[in-house]
Parts: C-alpha cells; structure tokens; sequence
C-alpha cells in the first residue's frame, strides 16, 4: 500500500509515538515506585479474576448513580479497544499491502461489523459526554476542561478519520466491506460523486494516513492526561486492598522515624499509584457528605492535588531527598479538608478504579497531631479526657459503671458462666441518650437468657475516635488496656451497640493483640480470634430462633438510617432491616439514600468530637432526608447517630419525629 518512502517514514514514525508514550509513562511509574514499600501482593490470581471481571465487563462504570453516563463510559471503553485493535491491522497494513489482522474468514466479518459500531458508539459517547462537561457543567466535572477537550478532540479525529478511510476503502475496493454497514453507506455518497478510481485510491491513502496519526497522536498524549487512568486504572483495581474499608492500618511507633504523612515522600507507592489512576469522574465528590454541606473537602481535590504535588516534586522524590519537599499540610492538603472528612468511606465506595482517600486524609491527619502537634483548638479538651480518664468528656473513670447499677449489672469476673462481654462504650456508659440504648439491650439480653458481664470501671474507651484523629498514640495505649483486659477475664465473644466500637474491636484491635505485655504462648492469637458481634447481628439471631418473644400485632411505622460504620464499611444492611420487621411487623421504610449508599450523620471520623462551623451542618443534610421518608419514627443502631439525627431533627422543626435505636424498639416489643 505504502511506497518505500512512505514506509520510512512509518517506521521512523512508530518508535517515534513509543517514545513519546514511554518517557511519560516511564517518569510516572518511577514517581510511584519512590513511594514507601507497601506489600498489596498477596492472592494474586483472585486479585486477577476480579480486577478482570470489574474492569473487562466495565462493572466500575456501569452502575445506578449515572446510569447513562455508565453505559456511554463502556461504551467508550469497548469502542477504544476495538479501535486499538485496528490501528494495530493498519500498522501492519502499512507494510503488508493486503494484511487483515482478523483474516478473510468469519472472524473478519464480525470484526467489520464490530468496528462500525464501535465508530457508532464512540462518538455518542464523546457528544454525550462533552454536553455534560461544556453545557450541563456539573461540579463533579470541575477540573481540567482543557484537557478534556484535547481528548476529545483526539477521539473524534481518530473516528472521523476513520469514516473516511473506511468510505473510499469500499468505494475503492467493495470487497472491503465485508459485513460493514457504514462503510457501503458512505461509499455510495463517494460514489454519486463522480470520483475517478485513482481519486479515490489517494483517498484511501490520506484517509489511512489521517487515521494513523491521530491515534497516534492520541497515544501519545494520554500519558500526559486523566486518561492515564485506563492504564493505571486497572492496575489500582488489581491491588486494592483486602481489608473493610474502614480498617486503618497501625502505625509502628517504637521503629518508625515519621508517624502519619508529613510530606508527599510518606506516601506508599499505592497511595501514588492512587493519584495517577483517578478519573476525575468527581463520583467521589458528589457522594461526599462533607463537599455537600459546603465544607472545603472534595475527596476529588485531595486525589488531583496529589498528582500535581507528585508531578512537581518528582525528581526530589524518585532523589529520595525528603528533606527538599515542603509539608504536606497546607502545601498540598489544607487544614480545612483534612479536618472536616467524617471517614463515611462514601467516597471509597464510589471510585470506579477503588482508590483509598481515608487513609491518605487520616495519615495527614496523624501527620498533624504526631509530628507538628497541630489540630483543631476544641480536641485539647477532647485528648485530656482520654489521657486522664479514658473517655472524651474527661468524667471520673469511677462513674463509668453508674449506668448499669440500678439495672445490677455486673462485672464480667462475677459471672462465671458469661456467655459475652457486653461492651458499653463511653457513649453508653455517659451520654443519657447511648445509657437508654445500653439499658435496652440489657433487657433484650436477659429476656433471651443470655449470660452477660461489662468491664464496669475498668473499661477505657475503644480508641476509634483518637485514631481517626490522627492520635495514633493514644489509640495504641487505650486498645492495649483494653486488650490486657480482655486477656485477663477470659473474653471470648464481645457484643457491642455502637458501630464505630464494633468496627475498631473486630478488625482493628486483632492487629495489635501480639503486642500486649506479658503475652505467653498462645494468647496472642486468642485475643486476635475473639469474637466481635453487632447488637443487630445477635437480636437478629435471637429473633430468628425463637428466643426473643415479641408482641403480636404491628407497631407504628419506622424509618431506617444506616450507620455508615455498620452498613458500608461492614456490610450490615439486611440484619437491622429485618430485626425491624419483626418488631414492627412491616419493613422500615427508606430514606432517599440507604443502605451501601446511605448518607452519614456527620459524627463519624472524630467529628463528634468537633466544632461543625463551616457550611450546613451534616445531620441537618440526613435529618431532612429521614423527615421525607413521613414516617413518625427514626429508627438507628449508633449512639452517634441517634444523638446527630435527634439534634438535625430538632434543628429542623420536626422534633415531633422520635429516634430510637433498634435495640430500644425490640425491648419495647418484648
């Protein structure tokens, strides 16, 4: 097809568009690999299978938040891959006047046809998409339009390109067409035109040409755009990690010589590999509880601000001269968005490529409080109360049993034949609200016959809170009290009613259960196997066996707000639905956004902690969509969220709507 010449500069051409593709690509990858070690290797062919599945059957765009934009992204995604086929059989084409990739057989037939829906589907996906981003303009899509259009612009070129190619191809030669519907189309219009054969032949030849070039010119461009996330993307599908989401890994204070992130050289490789594979999309942002009630934090921004700071300080990083990189809090992180993230992990849950903000805004958060000793003026008085008393309100540990003493409660080590820990907590052991949830569940359990004992005064506050803080210190002494506590009085079974305790208990505290003092043989790996339940796992469980007689006949309508600790970080979602079904004898009914998409009460992440004094508060945001559902009772299974929503409820005019949790309904049903 090509005279000598022309395949010179073929050929000079090719290497020409690997270069330009590989420095890039090359500089980014060694930026990632400057990163702290990380091991995210392990289960390797499971890792695959799924990495595969999300990303070949586009699972990661395809799903209900934006269906259409979904469905067009796959859209995009198969029809660049049918595209990449094919500039593949013209390169070789260039060469081999006549080759095929696909052959003259049926293969090449359903490939013709393929790819003529690919060009179909392309450019609705790119109209679709540019509508979007230049007319709708939503904030999601509110960075790098210039680059977006560069993009597409490419993408249209390379499809225009090839219509044209494709209709004097056919109008050259008919034979071309095989099983292709536009191709003999747009033929015929070449043909009413009177063009000659050779016209047409030099035709062919431009339009091979033009298609070449500007996929090459789009190869070589992607590294350099957010479109690096359909290389690096599916890579970060393929190392997520195995862990919930809510589970933040323990930092090693006695050998580690930096605690949390203080600069961008802290970053794990992952952490980076997260930064190159983001989208963009702004799915994260708009999930985001905190960016919607007008605080600074976008998880979006954190993800884009970090590729920038990583690309500016490359060559510092890939030196390792940590010492040259500026902190990175305010240079690449402000103090307003690292302070206002509630860990919800709604922005986690949303990422089509999986990236981890959590880890990055508490580990600058770590970075903060262990480093430069820096947190918002409010948490003095917060880690005062933990450090003396072991609870955040600084009460005399010695009252800490009060709640349970009209009820004759009892320490653990006074009942032998204790069937579980009833882990209190500090709200259930000095908030009023979470003592009314503690003493429900007291009545819930002795109504199943089921042996019990708390930690009375020697119980320390889980820790949950000043870990996510930033205080990982103070967390790392209250978990190893209460380890040693455990140890001590046999725990084998924990029951607690509070979703962040439930989370820290059952994957956190498993992590540190080695490096209790004074452990001898087995005891470590006895204290990491103690079982953790949730008071709706075991009310359920006691329902469904008949050990929890309730009335007969249906109570008032309810409806249910998942706890984000309980629903989306650990997947309890079915089980408090259908313990309020038995009570209530109908189902609970739904808030606009529930279960996995449920939206947080604003108390999460140590912000119950916290001044709420920028923008809308976040309980305000829930309670509305709680009042909508028009049920006369709000159902919860937190203490933090039963305080948030009352407060937003109250806030809003509809005190006249009570919150109870699920274990108070299920006593009253007794």
């Amino acid at each position: 097809m090509l005279t000598t010449p022309e395949k010179l500069v073929l050929a000079a051409l090719i290497p020409a568009t690997a270069a330009a593709f590989l420095v890039p690509i090359v500089r980014r990858l060694r930026i990632v690999l400057a990163g702290a070690p990380e091991d995210r290797f392990r289960g390797l062919w499971t890792r695959f299978v799924r990495a595969a599945t999300k990303v070949g059957l586009q699972r990661c765009t395809i799903r209900r938040e934006r269906p259409a934009t979904g469905l067009l992204h796959a859209g995009l995604f198969y029809g660049a891959l049918t595209f990449d086929a094919m500039t593949v059989s013209h390169t070789f084409e260039g060469f081999v006047a006549g080759f095929y990739l696909f052959g003259r057989g049926g293969p090449g037939l359903v490939f013709s046809f393929v790819i003529d829906v690919a060009a179909f589907t392309v450019m609705a996906a790119v109209l679709f998409l540019a509508f979007r981003r230049f007319v709708v303009r939503p904030k999601a899509y509110g960075t790098t339009k210039g680059d977006s259009a560069v993009i597409y612009l490419l993408i249209t070129l390379a499809t225009a390109t090839f219509l044209y190619f494709r209709a004097f191809e056919v109008a050259h030669d008919p034979g071309t067409a095989r099983w292709s519907f536009l191709g003999p189309w747009l033929a015929g219009l070449v043909g009413r035109s009177g063009m000659s054969a050779a016209a047409a032949a030099a035709h062919v030849k431009a339009g091979w040409w033009a298609h070449l070039v500007a996929v090459y010119a789009f190869i070589a461009y992607v590294p350099h755009s957010k479109y690096l996330h359909m290389f690096a993307g599916p890579f970060n599908v393929f190392l997520r990690r195995s862990a919930p989401g809510g589970e933040l890994e323990a930092l090693d204070l006695e050998k580690s010589d930096v605690f949390g992130l203080e600069k961008i050289a802290d970053l794990t490789w992952k952490d980076n590999l997260d930064a190159f594979s983001c989208m963009e999309c702004g799915r994260c942002q708009d999930a985001c509880p905190a960016f919607a009630s007008g605080k600074p934090l976008s998880p979006k921004m954190i993800l884009f601000n970090m590729k920038r700071a990583l690309l500016d300080g490359g060559k510092v990083l890939v030196g390792k001269k940590r010492d040259g990189l500026p902190g990175l809090v305010p240079a690449t992180f402000t103090e307003g968005e690292i302070w206002t993230c509630t860990t919800c992990g709604a922005c986690q849950k949303e990422c089509p490529v999986e990236i981890e903000h959590i880890r990055k805004i508490v580990g600058a958060r770590r970075g903060r409080v262990l480093m430069e000793s820096a947190f918002p003026p409010e948490l003095n008085a917060f880690f005062r109360g933990l450090e003396a008393n072991a609870n955040p309100w600084n009460i005399g540990f010695a009252e800490r049993a009060e709640w349970g003493e009209a009820l004759g409660v009892r320490h653990i080590k006074d009942v032998p034949d204790a069937g579980c820990l009833l882990w209190v907590g500090c709200m259930g052991a000095f908030d009023d609200a979470g003592r009314g949830i503690a003493a429900a569940l007291v009545k819930v359990l002795r109504a199943a016959g089921i042996a019990f004992g708390t930690l009375g005064t020697e119980e320390k506050c889980c820790g949950d809170s000043a870990r996510r803080l930033g205080h990982e210190y103070l967390f790392q002494s209250l978990a190893l009290e209460n380890l040693a506590l455990f140890r001590a009085y046999g725990v084998r079974k924990i029951v607690t009613f509070c979703p962040h305790g439930y989370n820290t208990l059952k994957h956190e505290y498993p992590k540190l259960a080695g490096r209790v003092p004074g452990l001898a043989g087995d005891d470590g790996a006895r204290l990491a196997a103690i079982e953790v339940v949730s008071h709706v796992e075991l009310i359920g469980s006691l329902i469904a066996s008949g050990r929890l007689p309730l009335k007969p006949g249906a109570a008032e309508a309810c409806v249910f707000h998942d706890p984000c600790y309980l629903g989306r970080h650990n997947g309890i979602i079915r089980e408090p639905r259908a313990v309020l079904r038995a009570a209530t004898g109908r189902p609970p009914r739904e808030p606009r956004r529930h279960g996995e998409d449920s939206f947080c009460c604003g108390a999460g992440g140590g912000l119950m902690w916290t001044e709420e004094s920028l923008g809308t508060r976040i309980n305000r945001l829930r309670a509305d969509e709680v009042a909508g559902a028009g049920a006369p009772l709000a159902a919860v299974a937190c203490p933090f969220c039963l305080t948030m929503l009352r407060d937003g409820l109250k806030d809003g005019g509809r005190g006249d709507i009570a919150v109870k949790d699920v274990a108070q309904i299920v006593a009253e049903r007794l």
